[in-house]
C-alpha cells in the first residue's frame, strides 16, 4: 500500500490546511467526499482511522472539518495510539509494575560492593536512584534499538556493533587511567539492558501489540504528528502501510516552507532547518503519487506578529507582572489563554496569585505528587521514624491536616505539645518525649505520643513491599489519616499508589529495610504526577511541547531566560552526545532543535505571545534566552523595529493615611487573676508589654536548640542543690563525706542529661569547678547557724484592694532558718557574687522582695547565691539591704498600680531602648512607626 507524507508549514490554520489536503481526490477523506452515493446523504468518514497526538487535537480536527464541509458528516474514527492499544485484547502475561521492576534490579545491585564504591554510595539505599537511572537508560535504548533488532536476524549483532563503536568513541580522547571506570559503567548499562529486554518488558510488549495492530489493519490510516515518527512508531507505520494506505500529516520544517512565511525566524535561527530530516525515507512521498498542490498563502495574510518581552527584576515581580498580563487578557475577552511554564517556581507563584484573584488555572502538566500536602504527610511520618522521634519532625507531622483530623481538641493539643517540648528544650527521642508528658495534666497528650511511638516501632526490621504497604496503611488508619486522604484528590492518589506497589509485587520476595522502603516511596512520589481537577479551561498551564498543533488567543511564556530556554541538558552517566549519536538516541542538539521548533511554532501560530523572565536571580544577572538575543540581533541587522517591552502596573488603590501614635490600651476586664515576679517585672519595664503577654496572653514559642542553654544549666543545679541539702537535713553527714555526696548527685543528674544532650558535658565540667567553692561557702553558712528548711516550693499570697485583688505566686529556691527562729530566703543565680552585689543595690530590683511577700512577711533576710566563680575563685552570697522595708514598698506599689489598671488606667508602650531591643512584642506596639 502507499505511504505518503502531507507536510504543512507551521501556520495558524494548520488544521484547516490538513483537512483540505486530506479531502482531495485520492486522499483517505477525499474518497468519501467524491463518492456519488454520498451526494445527498451525510458524508461518512467512519471508514478512515485518524490517530492524533492527544485527544485535545481531535476537537481541532473535527472543528476544521465542519468549517470546511458546512454539511452533516460522520467523523473518522479518531484515537491516540495509546488509546487504540488499550482497546486491544491484553496479552497473556502482564508486564511487571514499575515498583517491582525497580526493586528487582535494586536487589541485584545491592549485592555488589564494588558498585557502592564506584558510585560513592554510603549505604545500600543510595543505590536505589542508580537503579532508577539504569532502568531509564534501558528503556531509552529499547525504544531506539528494538525495531532494528527485530528487523532482521543480524539486528542484534548490529546493536552490539553500535554499542562497541559508541564506547570506542567515548574512550578514545580519554587517558588510559579512565578507561577502566567507564568500561565498568558501560558493562553495567549493557548488562542491565540485556536482562530487561525480554518478553515481559513493558516496551517490548507494547511494540508487539503495535505490530499486531498493524498486521490487522483494515482501514486507511491518517497519522497526525508535529514531529517525525519515533523508531517504534516508524516500525508500526511501516507494518500498517503494508496492508492499508497511510498518510502522515506533519509540520514542514524545510527551508522552502519556512522561508516565505517566517523569514525573520529562519534568518535568526538557521538550525530550524537541517537537511531533509523530519520524515524517515520510508514515508517520503512516492513518485507514483500525485504531488498535491501547496495551499496558497492569502495575499491579505496578517503580518508576522513578533513576541513581546516582559523582563522583571525578581521572582515576585515576574509573578505579579505575569498575573497582571493574564488578568488583562481576561478583561479583553480572551477565552483561551496558555501559560507555558519553563520556570516552574515562578509558575507556581503565578498560579497562587491568579487563584487569589479567583481565576482557575487548568494545569495539563500537573505537579509532582511529592509536592502535595498529602504526600508531605506521608513523608513527615517517614522523617519522624528515621529521626527516631526528633522534635521538629514530630511537630511537622502533628501539624499536618491529615493527622488526627477528627480530634475536636486537635489544635489545642498540638499547641500544648509544642509548648511543653520547646519549654523543656527536648530535642527528641521517643523515651524522652514520653517522659516529658508523664506528668502532663491532660493524659490524652501522653496517649498521643505513646501511640506514635508504638506505631514507629512497627517500622523496624525488614519486610517485603506488600508488608511495607500494609504497615503504611495500618499507620494511616491508626492516625485517622485514611478518610482524610480519601477526601483529598492527591491523598486518594497516594493511597492508590500504595495499593499499586502492594499489588505489583508479583514474584518479588526480597525483603527491604525501612531506609530502602522510604527511598522507594520518595522515588515513586517524585515520579508520579498529580493533576488537579480541571473545571475552567480559560487559562491553561502547560509545557512548551504541550502547545504543539494548538492555537490560543494569547500565550505567556514564564522563564524565557538563558537558564530555562532552552532547557538545561541532562546527561546520564557516560551518555554523552557522541555516545547518543552512535546509538541512534536523541542528542542534545536534536533535543534543543526540537525545542526551538516548538518555540517557533508557538510564535507563528498564536496572535499574541509575551516572554517573561527574571533579570536577576540570587543577586546575579540572569540574561534573556540566547535565542531571543539572536532574534533581536537579526531584527537590528535588517533595520526592523526591536521587540517591544511591556510593563503593566497593578491597579492603584488610594489609601487614607493615618498617623501612628504610641499605643496605650485600657482593658480592666483582662486583668489577670495571678501575678508572678517576672510578670510584675514586665509591667515595670513596659506596661504595654505586660498588656500583650499577661493580659492578651500573646506568647512566643521558645526555640528548640540542639545544645542545652544556660536556663537548662540553672534547672539542673536547682535539682542538684535541692537534693543535696534535703539529704543533709534528713541525715547527718560529716564534712568529709559531703564532697562525695554532692559529686554523686551531680554525676547522676548530668549523666541523665548527657544522654539527651551530649553537649551538657561542658556544663558538667563547669559545675565541677564550682562545687568545691560552693561547698566551702555552704559549710561556712551552716557554721554560722543557718540550717536548710525547705526548697523548690511553690508559694502564693493574696493581695487585695477595694473592690478587687490579685494572687501573687512563685517558687522559692530555698529557705534557711537560724537558732533564733529567723528565716532567710536564698535565690540561686548562675552569676558571680560581684555582679549580684551590684544587683541588690539597684532600686528596681524587686525579685527578692516579691518572694518575701509570697511568704507572708515571715522572712527577715534574703540573699542571692552565686553559682559562678568570681575573680578570687570563690562563690558567696549578696544580702538584700532593708529587706522588710522593701517588702512593704513593693506591696504598696503592686496594690496601687494594679488597682489603677483595674480602674481602666492606660498601659502605654513606654519601655526604654534596652527593654525594647529584645522585646518579642515590638511587632505589636510598632515602636519604630510612631517614634
Amino acid at each position: 500500500m502507499l505511504s505518503a507524507t502531507v507536510p504543512i508549514a507551521p501556520t495558524p490554520d494548520f488544521w484547516q490546511q490538513a483537512v483540505r489536503l486530506l479531502l482531495r481526490e485520492g486522499q483517505p477523506l477525499g474518497q468519501a467526499l467524491h463518492s456519488e452515493t454520498q451526494a445527498a446523504a451525510a458524508l461518512d468518514f467512519s471508514g478512515v482511522q485518524l490517530m492524533v497526538p492527544a485527544f485535545s487535537h481531535a476537537q481541532n480536527f473535527k472543528a476544521a472539518l465542519a468549517r470546511e464541509l458546512r454539511r452533516p458528516f460522520i467523523a473518522p474514527r479518531i484515537n491516540t495510539l495509546s488509546g487504540l492499544l488499550a482497546m486491544q485484547v491484553p496479552g497473556e502475561s502482564a508486564p511487571p509494575s514499575e515498583s517491582e521492576r525497580l526493586m528487582q534490579l535494586y536487589a541485584q545491585l545491592r549485592e555488589h560492593g564494588w558498585l557502592k564504591k564506584m558510585f560513592s554510595a554510603r549505604r545500600n539505599a543510595d543505590l536505589l536512584p542508580l537503579a532508577h537511572t539504569l532502568l531509564a537508560l534501558s528503556d531509552e535504548l529499547t525504544l531506539a534499538l528494538l525495531p532494528e533488532i527485530r528487523a532482521s536476524a543480524e539486528g542484534e549483532q548490529a546493536a552490539v556493533g553500535r554499542w562497541a563503536q559508541a564506547l570506542a568513541q567515548l574512550l578514545e580522547p580519554l587517558a588510559p587511567s579512565a578507561h577502566g571506570m567507564l568500561s565498568d559503567e558501560a558493562a553495567l548499562v549493557w548488562q542491565v539492558w540485556k536482562t530487561q529486554l525480554d518478553a515481559n518488558d513493558r516496551i517490548v510488549q507494547r511494540f508487539d501489540a503495535m505490530l499486531a495492530l498493524g498486521e490487522r489493519a483494515s482501514l486507511p490510516l491518517v497519522w497526525v504528528s508535529p514531529t517525525a515518527p519515533e523508531p517504534l512508531d516508524a516500525a508500526f507505520l511501516a507494518t500498517y502501510g503494508r496492508h492499508q494506505p497511510v498518510r502522515i500529516v506533519t509540520l514542514d520544517w524545510s527551508r522552502q516552507a519556512i522561508a516565505p512565511l517566517h523569514p525573520v525566524y529562519l534568518a535568526a535561527w538557521e538550525e530550524l532547518v537541517a537537511g531533509d530530516e523530519g520524515v524517515p525515507p520510508a514515508f517520503l512521498e512516492p513518485a507514483s503519487l500525485p504531488d498535491p498542490d501547496p495551499v496558497p498563502v492569502p495575499a491579505n495574510a496578517p503580518a508576522l506578529s513578533l513576541p513581546l518581552l516582559c523582563p522583571a527584576p525578581d521572582l515576585e515581580s515576574a509573578a505579579v507582572q505575569s498575573a497582571q498580563i493574564v488578568l488583562r487578557w481576561l478583561e479583553q475577552g480572551k477565552g483561551e489563554i496558555a501559560i507555558v511554564a519553563q520556570d516552574r517556581v515562578t509558575a507556581r507563584r503565578l498560579r497562587a496569585l491568579l487563584e487569589r484573584a479567583e481565576v482557575a488555572v487548568a494545569d495539563e502538566t500537573g505537579w509532582k505528587l511529592s509536592t502535595t500536602r498529602a504526600a508531605a504527610a506521608l513523608a513527615a511520618w517517614n522523617d519522624l521514624v528515621s529521626a527516631r522521634g526528633e522534635t521538629n519532625a514530630l511537630l511537622d507531622l502533628l501539624k499536618s491536616p491529615f493527622v488526627f483530623p477528627d480530634d475536636p481538641d486537635r489544635a489545642d493539643r498540638v499547641m500544648r505539645i509544642e509548648a511543653r517540648l520547646r519549654r523543656a528544650n527536648i530535642a527528641g527521642d521517643w523515651q524522652a518525649l514520653q517522659s516529658a508528658f508523664a506528668q502532663a495534666e491532660d493524659g490524652a497528650d501522653l496517649a498521643c505520643i505513646t501511640l506514635l511511638a508504638r506505631q514507629a516501632a512497627r517500622f523496624g526490621g525488614r519486610k517485603t513491599l506488600a508488608q511495607w504497604c500494609d504497615t503504611q496503611r495500618a499507620l494511616c488508619q491508626a492516625l485517622g489519616m485514611e478518610n482524610a486522604l480519601r477526601d483529598d484528590g492527591a491523598g486518594e492518589q497516594c493511597l492508590l499508589m500504595l495499593d499499586d506497589i502492594a499489588a505489583g509485587q508479583g514474584g518479588l520476595e526480597d525483603s527491604f529495610s525501612f531506609a530502602e522502603w522510604r527511598a522507594l516511596l520518595n522515588l515513586r512520589l517524585d515520579a508520579t504526577s498529580y493533576m488537579p481537577p480541571i473545571k475552567d479551561r480559560r487559562v491553561v498551564m502547560l509545557p512548551l511541547n504541550g502547545a504543539r498543533l494548538r492555537r490560543f488567543d494569547a500565550v505567556l511564556v514564564i522563564g524565557a531566560d538563558a537558564a530555562h530556554l532552552p532547557s538545561p541538558p541532562q546527561e546520564t552517566l557516560f551518555f554523552s552526545n557522541a555516545v547518543r549519536r552512535e546509538l541512534n538516541l536523541v542528542t542534545r542538539a536534536e533535543r534543543q532543535r526540537q525545542q526551538l521548533r516548538d518555540l517557533t511554532e508557538l510564535l507563528c501560530v498564536n496572535p499574541e505571545v509575551v516572554l517573561c523572565w527574571q533579570t536577576h536571580q540570587d543577586g546575579e544577572p540572569n540574561p534573556v534566552s540566547p535565542w531571543i538575543q539572536r532574534l533581536e540581533l537579526k531584527l537590528a541587522q535588517q533595520g526592523m523595529a526591536p521587540l517591544r517591552n511591556v510593563h503593566w502596573q497593578a491597579p492603584l488603590r488610594k489609601l487614607q493615611a493615618q498617623r501612628s501614635s504610641m499605643p496605650a490600651p485600657s482593658a480592666p476586664e483582662l486583668l489577670p487573676s495571678s501575678l508572678s515576679a517576672s510578670g510584675f517585672g514586665s509591667f515595670l519595664a513596659c506596661p504595654y508589654q505586660f498588656f500583650a503577654t499577661r493580659m492578651l496572653r500573646v506568647a512566643v514559642m521558645d526555640e528548640l536548640s540542639d545544645l542545652p542553654e544556660k536556663r537548662d544549666y540553672g534547672s539542673w543545679l536547682h535539682e542538684i542543690l535541692h537534693r543535696y541539702h534535703a539529704h543533709l537535713r534528713e541525715q547527718a553527714t560529716p564534712l568529709a563525706a559531703r564532697p562525695a555526696l554532692l559529686a554523686g548527685i551531680s554525676e547522676e543528674v548530668f549523666q541523665r542529661e548527657m544522654q539527651r544532650h551530649p553537649a551538657a558535658l561542658a556544663f558538667h565540667a563547669r559545675w565541677q569547678k564550682v562545687m568545691p567553692a560552693y561547698l566551702l561557702w555552704a559549710n561556712e553558712r551552716e557554721a554560722d547557724g543557718w540550717q536548710f528548711v525547705f526548697g523548690e516550693q511553690s508559694q502564693s499570697q493574696a493581695l487585695s484592694w477595694q473592690d478587687g485583688g490579685i494572687e501573687l505566686h512563685g517558687r522559692l529556691d530555698r529557705v534557711d532558718q537560724n537558732a533564733q527562729g529567723e528565716r532567710a530566703l536564698l535565690d540561686y543565680k548562675t552569676r558571680s557574687v560581684a555582679s549580684l552585689r551590684q544587683k541588690v543595690k539597684e532600686e528596681d530590683d524587686h525579685q527578692l522582695a516579691f518572694y518575701g511577700l509570697l511568704a507572708g512577711g515571715a522572712i527577715e533576710h534574703a540573699h542571692y547565691v552565686a553559682l559562678e566563680l568570681g575573680s578570687d575563685k570563690k562563690t558567696g552570697d549578696a544580702a538584700a539591704p532593708d529587706f522588710l522595708r522593701k517588702q512593704d514598698m513593693l506591696k504598696q506599689q503592686i496594690t496601687t498600680t494594679l488597682h489603677q489598671v483595674a480602674q481602666g488606667a492606660p498601659l502605654p508602650a513606654n519601655g526604654i531602648e534596652s527593654v525594647c531591643q529584645y522585646c518579642d512584642m515590638r511587632g505589636l506596639c510598632r515602636k519604630g512607626a510612631w517614634l
